[in-house]
């Protein structure tokens, strides 16, 4: 196992990449090379074997993705790339990622295989034909055993955030996707801790890889850290409290369980916030939705654990609200690397009791610097009324299935129903539903005049989503 080398430019043109992929990236607002984008991809573009230590947010994604596609043979259809991910969620932005950096090769075909989803569809894709595959590993292994899926043609194999894989105990059934994969392939794997399974996923998977660290990207003067010394019985208040003091647009408040989310969203809307749960057990079309609210300003607070948290990359996060110590330093470091991004500022409040005191030593010692403590005294509401997100959420019924487009929905609203582009805000198609957000003073006229009126010379149902 090697180690890189510090890299000598960070601009995209060093890179062996074509002239419409550069450009693409101009388009996109790819500037500059993140750290481990410029640390592994002339690795990785060499076709060597990759392990790369990078935080969620670091730019691992386009990292991979854009030596993968250096790989691809768009005039031959068969799954030549294949990204396994922890979470529905991450495949999913993954997936969109992907899209979008392939813009400019010919007609890249990318199908995405995760759990919550009929298994039928997905075989349909596969049928049709699929250059990438980006999927959870026990869907992705159902497919192979049922002769859906082949990796004959693979030439790249993706192992993203495969530290949180081996926690939710995906080891075997990487094991056995990689056994299927071909020999004579390039392995890039992205964690962002380096556990000792993580070693053993190398031995017996990788060829000679070149080992890349690149340190979490959010400075402490970044991301100001205070902590309240709390007891057990106040703590759900507290969060009430940091909320109406700090009012922050939008935060993600950390639970280390899926019934401390439950309580707490109860608590929140019980005193008027907008906040909305994200655990383990809900069912797909549940989580699609919290997670469409919340990127799109329909709601104030996502409250969540670590595991349903994992890969989610929400733009502008205000604040991190740790409810609970986590027991695993690391985890800390990468639940408050979600606020700061960018050239942002951003805010992380931590809660502990006195039983927690030692995990919060723990994490000191990670940061190299004592933890600052505030009382609880100290907070007192700001602003006049509640904490109210900046939009509201409409659901119409109908998707990429029915060939609806964001233009469409956009057309619709801005055209004949006569709302300005500044009214309108982030659009989600999904299969079968589409998800749109608007100011939220015109949310209610917005869902009738839908209802009333046409998309795409069709008339749909919309109605108003609430908490």
């Amino acid at each position: 196992m090697t180690t890189s080398p510090t890299p000598a430019s960070t601009d995209f043109a060093a890179l062996d990449l074509g002239p419409a992929m550069l450009a693409n990236l101009q388009q996109l607002g790819y500037l500059q090379m993140t750290p481990i984008q410029a640390a592994s991809l002339p690795p990785a573009l060499l076709g060597r074997d990759l392990i790369a230590q990078a935080s969620t947010g670091s730019g691992k994604t386009a990292a991979f993705a854009l030596a993968l596609l250096a790989n691809l043979n768009a005039r031959r259809f068969a799954v030549q790339a294949l990204v396994l991910c922890p979470t529905r969620e991450l495949a999913d932005q993954v997936s969109a990622e992907i899209r979008r950096l392939a813009r400019a090769e010919e007609n890249v075909k990318l199908v995405t295989l995760c759990g919550g989803v009929p298994l039928r569809g997905q075989a349909q894709s596969l049928e049709h034909g699929a250059h990438i595959v980006v999927g959870t590993p026990g869907r992705v292994l159902d497919h192979l055993e049922r002769g859906n899926l082949r990796l004959d043609a693979l030439n790249t194999l993706v192992l993203d955030e495969a530290d949180r894989m081996l926690d939710m105990g995906f080891f075997d059934d990487i094991a056995r996707v990689a056994s299927q994969c071909p020999s004579a392939r390039q392995t890039l794997l992205f964690s962002a801790t380096y556990p000792l399974a993580i070693a053993q996923l190398a031995t017996r998977f990788m060829k000679n890889p070149q080992q890349i660290t690149v340190q979490a990207q959010h400075a402490e003067a970044k991301i100001a850290q205070r902590w309240y010394e709390v007891k057990d019985g106040e703590r759900l208040h507290a969060v009430s409290q940091l909320l109406a003091h700090f009012r922050p647009e939008s935060s993600i408040a950390f639970c280390n369980t899926k019934q401390q989310c439950r309580d707490l969203v109860a608590v929140l809307q019980a005193q008027g916030f907008s906040a909305l749960a994200l655990y383990g057990e809900l069912e797909q079309r549940e989580r699609d939705q919290v997670l469409v609210r919340f990127a799109n300003r329909s709601c104030s607070v996502l409250v969540a654990t670590d595991v349903a948290a994992r890969g989610l990359d929400i733009a502008n996060l205000a604040a991190v609200i740790n409810v609970d110590v986590t027991p695993d330093p690391e985890v800390h470091v990468h639940r408050i690397g979600r606020t700061g991004r960018g050239d942002a500022e951003g805010l992380a409040l931590n809660l502990a009791s006195l039983n927690e005191m030692g995990y919060v030593g723990r994490i000191e010692q990670l940061q190299g610097r004592e933890s600052r403590w505030h009382a609880l005294a100290e907070l007192t509401p700001t602003g006049s009324g509640p904490l109210v997100p900046p939009m509201a959420t409409i659901q119409i019924v109908g998707g990429r299935k029915e060939k609806i487009r964001a233009g469409d929905v956009l057309g619709a609203l801005t055209g004949e129903m006569g709302y300005t582009r500044e009214q309108v805000g982030k659009i989600n198609v999904n299969d079968f539903s589409t998800y749109v957000a608007v100011d939220r003073a015109i949310a209610e006229q917005a869902a009738q005049r839908l209802n009333q009126g046409r998309v795409k010379g069709k008339a749909v149902k919309a109605r108003l989503v609430n908490d």
